[in-house]
């Protein structure tokens, strides 16, 4: 019997040479709308869908292939002999290859269409066709990517395709309509936590290795929303690794905490800020720098070359080989000090063409434009056998509460918020040092509150070679004892910020009174594992 095969493609890529081949083999085409008419147009026969269900495309082309003379047509097994005296019977050519691929629902779920005209571009038969034809791979070739087309041309000349590569055909089919269904159903549910967590991503970098040379690594990225890892451009250096990926995240992450001025986004927390205290926060430029996933420098500042600076100066040694960000442009003075430390990364969403130069000095610096600031909603947490979920901690305060008989002046409020919005993007135990809107002694993930005091205490004297200097202690959780204030007293801390809820508070309390240092209590824990 002649073959046939259906070929009903949203992409052209590759699909002429296929059709081609296919009409030249003595294949007959069956084929849809916009397809049929292209293929038609490069002079190759083509038997509408219409010609075989017997009946008209219809409510604007929702409906062309749903019908039994095409599913059967797929579904019918050649082993099982009443199925091919059912096709007999009923006058049913078998279908003996499916090319489908998609309604383009990735990319018009993300352009801001509305409701309406996004439905529009969930396919119906295009998904069922494969389906069909994936369960029935061993009597019919499914092809969802223009990759596959070569291969298989290969294989029907030799007049033998490989049943392992039509069962792998077939399994990429229920990838694509699985990624497909996860897509839209998170864009009709849009609710956090479902029953089923609906999660679309597509291979997006094979990486070198993952966290050290023998393990196996890979970029998977959304295929409903871009976010930032997804809309980045790299402007020069190596290709980026699994480290590079996680660390790039994270300083982002940090920087556009206060603000991405690129685009004017407020900085997390911001509002809570404003109608806690009903102060407005002066505009800022960010600089931050991260070593192993970890933050070892921040600083905000009225120029970006003065927060560099003080971002360096709080680690002068572990940003040598560090990843670093600004949420802003970064300009030629910047670059120039840029170009005197060895860096991974350096991401920013500008960069002047003279700074550009400069940083390209550097044939294997890693140069990131970012001009997203992070807007996920969720984060996940791979455990062995699934996934943790949880809401991104982006409620800086839930309230502002004075709990000492000290009152915090004014200059040390600023740095107050600053350090509790640093503070959150450092590892737990953490606490943070801060001196007009730099950290200057940072210490994070520590077992203890007290170890992570000390060195953050210990850090800034070496940076301030002053201790009276630094005046602001920030601890993304409360204080278990009154260690923490007791210490931060010898080093001449003004004022503590810190979430509070410690059944043993009143001796934090307390302990302030002693020493004269403001204390004020968030109501918001900020743990980071």
């Amino acid at each position: 019997m002649k073959k046939r095969a259906l070929i009903s493609v949203f992409y052209k890529d590759g699909i002429l040479e296929l059709a081609l081949f296919l009409s030249a083999s003595g294949w007959e085409i069956v084929s849809t709308g916009g397809t049929s008419k292209y293929l038609k147009e490069n002079n190759i026969d083509v038997t509408d869908i219409s010609g075989i269900t017997g009946f008209p495309e219809c409510l604007d082309g929702r409906v062309k292939t749903l019908h039994p003379s095409i599913h059967a047509g797929i579904l019918a097994r050649r082993d099982v002999q009443s199925h091919v005296d059912t096709l007999k019977e009923l006058s049913i050519g078998a279908i003996d290859l499916v090319c489908v691929n998609l309604y383009p629902f990735f990319e018009k779920v993300r352009s801001g269409l509305s409701v309406a005209e996004t439905i529009e571009f969930i396919d119906i038969g295009g998904p069922g066709m494969l389906r069909s034809a994936a369960k029935n791979y061993r009597d019919v070739i499914v092809l969802t990517d223009p990759q596959d087309y070569n291969k298989t041309i290969e294989g029907l000349k030799t007049g033998n395709v490989p049943l392992e590569f039509k069962k792998h055909l077939a399994g990429k089919v229920f990838n694509l309509t699985s990624a497909y269904d996860a897509a839209i159903s998170r864009y009709l549910l849009d609710v956090d936590y479902p029953e089923y967590m609906p999660l679309s991503l597509k291979i997006g970098q094979h990486l070198r290795y993952g966290e050290n040379g023998h393990q196996s690594a890979a970029l998977y990225l959304n295929t409903d929303r871009p976010g930032v890892i997804g809309s980045m451009e790299q402007l020069h250096g190596k290709e980026l690794g699994y480290n590079n990926i996680k660390d790039l995240d994270m300083v982002w992450k940090a920087a556009c905490a206060f603000g991405l001025k690129a685009d004017g986004t407020l900085p997390a927390g911001e509002n809570d800020v404003k109608k806690l205290l009903g102060i407005q926060t002066a505009e800022k430029v960010c600089f931050a720098a991260v070593k192993h996933n970890t933050l070892c420098g921040i600083a905000a500042a009225d120029s970006l070359c003065a927060a560099y600076d003080n971002a360096y100066a709080c680690d002068p040694v572990s940003i040598f080989g560090g990843v670093v960000a600004s949420n802003t442009k970064v300009d030629v003075a910047t670059a120039e000090k840029l170009d005197a430390v060895f860096l991974e990364i350096v991401a920013a969403p500008e960069f002047d063409n003279d700074a550009l130069e400069i940083l390209k000095r550097k044939k294997n610096l890693r140069i990131i434009k970012l001009t997203k600031a992070p807007k996920e909603t969720l984060e996940y947490i791979a455990v062995d056998g699934g996934l943790l979920i949880q809401s991104v901690d982006r409620t800086l305060f839930e309230k502002w509460e004075v709990v000492s008989k000290k009152q915090p002046e004014n200059r040390d409020i600023t740095d107050m918020i600053f350090g509790m919005r640093a503070v959150t993007y450092v590892k737990s135990n953490a606490i943070m040092i801060v001196k007009d809107l730099s950290s200057t002694g940072i210490g994070g993930g520590q077992v203890n509150r007290i170890w992570a005091a000390k060195q953050s205490l210990e850090r800034s004297a070496i940076v301030l070679r002053d201790t009276e200097q630094a005046r602001v202690l920030a601890s993304d959780a409360f204080f278990p004892f009154s260690d923490v204030v007791d210490v931060a007293a010898q080093y001449g801390i003004k004022a503590i910020v810190q979430p509070g809820g410690s059944i043993n508070d009143v001796k934090s309390i307390e302990a302030c009174d002693k020493h004269g240092i403001a204390l004020v209590f968030t109501g918001t824990r900020h743990f980071k594992h």
